[in-house]
Order: structure tokens, then C-alpha cells, then sequence
């Protein structure tokens, strides 16, 4: 057996050490977060006898919509990296999602994964980036302007329902939209937000740089958006809200389950800081933080405590949990299909 030269053994280097420093702390950081956030998920996971109470319609509803939230995901990335093959979409995002959910800081490593498999699939590796890239970018966009949209909301009146809740929050939707096609469209109204976004970062004593100039720095990005959209820039903008719209649908089928009548501008927010939740990046997914964020706003919407706990783990395990084995699935499929041949062009 032929002894490999020195140079082609990998080296042992600083890079390696910053590496596995780097897991070390990413591990310690997971492991205090879920010592702080455990009594939430215990709790909320011990409430998992009374999912009998919920009637099997409504975990069939949820279960379609969050179907119908991660269709508009798929289509957005479909139309990100120009393919016209679903099964490696699909099948891709499923893994990468779940591996996101399962190490620690997972968002970088479910994305590193999803286009690995990708590239594998056939998908040239700069369209692959890019493409995830543009779609994350809709995505987060859209999430971190949702809150922004939704605290007008708080003024209205003192109506409680899910139908009104509905209503406000498909209303906010539809302005998201709307929003959104303005400021891909034009290049004004962006320039005019990054130019009062810069101004209120001065007036409240901001000495840094960082925010000079955004506005430029804002249609720079949007142009990087476009470019790789295409003309088809308006459906990658209607499937991005639609992912959070269905989502959002999810929550309230949820709360219709288990009887609640809530405050429907605070469950708007209650679902905003949800998904802001699940980007926190201490533990996987979020978890534990979203059960505790999501169970208080809600207490606070007007939900009883036992019922938003319901609420809480019916949404998440449509939402968390099931998309682990699916994920699991996906990784499976994949393989059988692509193998671990290494990237080659594929026909549509």
C-alpha cells in the first residue's frame, strides 16, 4: 500500500483549532440557553396528552397549511436558482430545514446542507448560492418588516375573535405586498426609507458609520435581488408572503382548536415574535424560545394560560417537530435519486 506524500496529508493547523473552538462555543452557548429555557419546553411538551381534546379536522387544517407555507418556500427557491425540477427542491430544503433544527446555530449549517445537496443535484454552484441567498434575504426581509407593519394594529378598537384577527392579519399581508412590490420596483421610496432610517439613527445619538449611505447600500442589495430574479421578481415577492401568510393561518387554526377568542392585534404580534424567535440562533430552531415567547404573548392576546399552552404545542408540532422526520425523508429520497455522484448537469 502506497504511503501518502507530506503534502498530501491535511495539515493540523489554526484552522482546524478555530474550527473545533468554534463548535465548543456554540455548544456551551446551546447548552445554557436550554438549561435557562427548559421549564418552557417541559411545559409546554407536558401538555402533550391534551392534544386528544383537539379534534383530528383541525390537526389536518394546520397540517395543510404549513404544507401549503413550505409550497411558497419551495416555489420561491425554485424560482431563486432558475430550475424547474421540484423533487431536488423539495426534497433539499426538507433536509436542510430539519438540520437546521437539530445543531446548534443551525440556520448556517441547514443552508451549507441544502446546497451541497443541490449542487449534487446538478444545480451549478454560483446560481445554488446565489439563488439561497436571494430567497433568504425575501424571506427574513419580509419577517423583519411584519412587526414593523403590525404595531398600528394596537391602536384599533377593542374587538376579539379569530375572524377579526384574520381579517387584520391578511390585511397586513396584503400591505406587506404591496410594500414590497413598491420598493422592488422603484428606486425612490427605498432610497427614501434607508434615508430615514440613517436619520433617526442620528438623531438618537448613533456616532457609528454603518448606517451612512444605506440607502445606496439598500438598492445595491435589491438590484442583487432582481438581477437574479428576473421579471419573475413579483411571484418570488407573492410566494415570500404567502410562506408567512399560511404560517400565520397555521397560528390561528391553532387557537380556533382549542376555543381561544383573542385580542387580534396582539396575536398578529404574538406571531411576529415567534418568528423572530425561531432566528435566534443559541439554540436550534429557536427552541425553547419560541415556546416562552409565544405562550406569554398570547397569555397576553387574552388566551388562557392552559389553552395558549395548547395552542403553543399544537402550532409547534406542526410547525418543529414534523418536519424532522420529514426531513429525515427528504435526505433519503435525495440520495436514492442523486447518489453521491459528484455534480453534473441534469436535464429539466
Amino acid at each position: 500500500m502506497a504511503t501518502p506524500a507530506p503534502d498530501d496529508l491535511e495539515p493540523v493547523g489554526p484552522s482546524m483549532r478555530r474550527r473545533v473552538l468554534r463548535s465548543a462555543v456554540w455548544l456551551t452557548i446551546t447548552g445554557i440557553s436550554l438549561y435557562f429555557v427548559a421549564p418552557s419546553v417541559i411545559q409546554v411538551a407536558s401538555s402533550w396528552e391534551r392534544l386528544a381534546d383537539i379534534k383530528v379536522r383541525w390537526l389536518v387544517a394546520m397540517l395543510l397549511l404549513q404544507v401549503a407555507s413550505l409550497s411558497c418556500l419551495w416555489a420561491l427557491q425554485r424560482l431563486a436558482t432558475h430550475r424547474h425540477e421540484w423533487f431536488s427542491i423539495i426534497t433539499s430544503q426538507l433536509a436542510g430545514n430539519a438540520f437546521a433544527r437539530v445543531v446548534p446555530g443551525g440556520g448556517a449549517a441547514g443552508a451549507a446542507l441544502q446546497y451541497r445537496m443541490l449542487v449534487n443535484a446538478g444545480v451549478p454552484a454560483g446560481e445554488a448560492a446565489v439563488g439561497l441567498t436571494a430567497s433568504s434575504l425575501l424571506v427574513y426581509g419580509v419577517v423583519l418588516a411584519l412587526p414593523i407593519l403590525a404595531l398600528p394594529t394596537l391602536i384599533g378598537g377593542g374587538a376579539r375573535g379569530l375572524a377579526e384577527a384574520a381579517y387584520v392579519g391578511f390585511g397586513i399581508f396584503a400591505v406587506l405586498f404591496a410594500a414590497g412590490f413598491v420598493l422592488l420596483a422603484y428606486d425612490r421610496p427605498l432610497c427614501r426609507v434607508g434615508d430615514a432610517v440613517e436619520g433617526a439613527a442620528h438623531r438618537l445619538g448613533s456616532r457609528g458609520r454603518r448606517l451612512e449611505g444605506i440607502g445606496g447600500r439598500l438598492l445595491t442589495q435589491r438590484d442583487r435581488i432582481l438581477a437574479v430574479l428576473g421579471r419573475q421578481w413579483w411571484e418570488a415577492l407573492l410566494a415570500t408572503v404567502g410562506r408567512w401568510a399560511f404560517d400565520y393561518a397555521t397560528l390561528l387554526t391553532a387557537l380556533a382548536a382549542v376555543g381561544a377568542h383573542p385580542s387580534p392585534p396582539l396575536v398578529l404580534l404574538a406571531f411576529c415574535a415567534a418568528a423572530l424567535l425561531t432566528l435566534v440562533p443559541f439554540t436550534p430552531g429557536g427552541l425553547g424560545f419560541v415556546e416562552a415567547g409565544l405562550t406569554a404573548t398570547l397569555a397576553l392576546a387574552g388566551v388562557g394560560p392552559g389553552r395558549a399552552v395548547l395552542a403553543t404545542l399544537a402550532y409547534r408540532l406542526v410547525s418543529y417537530w414534523l418536519p424532522l422526520p420529514a426531513g429525515l425523508a427528504g435526505a433519503i429520497l435525495h440520495r436514492r435519486r442523486y447518489g453521491g455522484a459528484p455534480p453534473r448537469a441534469r436535464g429539466n
